[in-house]
């Protein structure tokens, strides 16, 4: 099988993710990277952190090559200023949609197998008036399909009915089309991509104590139950829906595949918890591979030599792991 090419891109110029990237162009990958973004910026930041990197421009006309330790494969997309780490810039904010766009397209395109983000600051990006809640949504518009959020560790998946909502519109948000809608590509993407011949699917409710039978909200009942009835009558393989705080427990999570949360902080505080640094952001539901890392841009970080590149490096593995399938 031949070796994928992995589109990358370092995300905010100011923040840690050309540092994270420089980091992890010097291990051993068994793929081809491909950067998306300022060779200069990539050079710049190299000397500041003192490691040599051999920058080339990509020819992806020729055939995939394995990573070399040290060498920066670059598709160049120009700063529009050159920027001061631990800075955000307004100038910059289109650089870096820029950098999604082209990397998004040579993955329908199939010149590369798999994208891989970098951190972004969604508001300085909104400060330029470009409409952006997040990558999620950027390449559900761009791309096609419908955008599915899945955190994973290496004991832990979480995904989300709702993502960068407001809390106050979750509950209109959550519908029985969306939560069917949601549950249907979460179940194709870990048979088709994570080869999960049947998927077990923990669902959590809304509300404390998943409505408590309708005493603390009654989303459970008008909504989510009967979802997962129709749904589980087709065949699918649900459980619940449960209170989000056993929904997390061992004996939970030991027969379980995945746990299906409403909303975003219901469940990615765990996650994180058991695994900060080391999750990865896998989006389903897109004609395209993405991954991403778990963390944000820490402005304060860049150029200090202090980034960990530890999410990357799970994104990137879990990026070439999907483009084998």
């Amino acid at each position: 099988m031949p070796l994928p090419r992995i589109a990358i891109t370092p995300g905010e110029p100011a923040g840690i993710g050309p540092d994270i990237c420089i980091d992890i162009c010097h291990k051993n990958w068994p793929c081809e990277l491909v950067f998306i973004g300022d060779p200069e910026l990539l050079r710049r930041r190299a000397v500041i952190l003192k490691q040599a990197v051999n920058i080339q421009l990509a020819d992806l006309s020729q055939a995939t090559i394995k990573h070399v330790p040290g060498r920066m494969i670059v598709i160049p997309i120009e700063l529009a200023r050159k920027e001061e780490p631990g800075l955000l810039d307004i100038n910059n904010a289109s650089y870096v949609t820029k950098t999604l766009k082209v990397a998004a397209q040579l993955c329908i395109d199939k010149k590369c197998q798999a994208l891989v983000t970098g951190p972004v600051q969604k508001s300085i990006i909104n400060d330029a008036n470009i409409p952006f809640s997040g990558h999620t949504e950027f390449f559900a518009d761009y791309c096609g399909g419908y955008p599915v959020m899945m955190l994973a560790t290496d004991q832990l998946r979480v995904a989300l009915v709702t993502t960068h909502l407001a809390l106050k519109d979750v509950s209109t948000a959550i519908s029985s089309s969306l939560l069917e809608k949601t549950i249907r590509i979460l179940n194709h993407d870990l048979q088709t991509k994570f080869t999960i011949p049947k998927p077990r699917i923990a669902v959590c409710g809304l509300n404390p104590h998943a409505g408590e039978n309708g005493h603390l909200g009654d989303e459970e009942t008008t909504t989510i139950i009967p979802t997962l009835e129709k749904l589980r009558r087709k065949g699918f393989n649900l459980t619940g829906p449960l209170p989000a705080d056993t929904a997390f427990t061992r004996p939970i999570l030991k027969e379980h595949d995945v746990v299906l949360a409403m909303y975003h902080d219901q469940g990615l505080p765990t996650l994180k918890y058991a695994g900060f640094g080391d999750a990865v952001n896998i989006t389903l539901g897109l004609p395209i591979i993405r991954t991403s890392v778990d963390h944000g841009t820490a402005l304060d970080l860049a150029c200090t030599g202090k980034a960990n590149a530890t999410s990357l490096e799970s994104a990137l593995k879990m990026a070439i792991q999907l483009s084998a399938q």
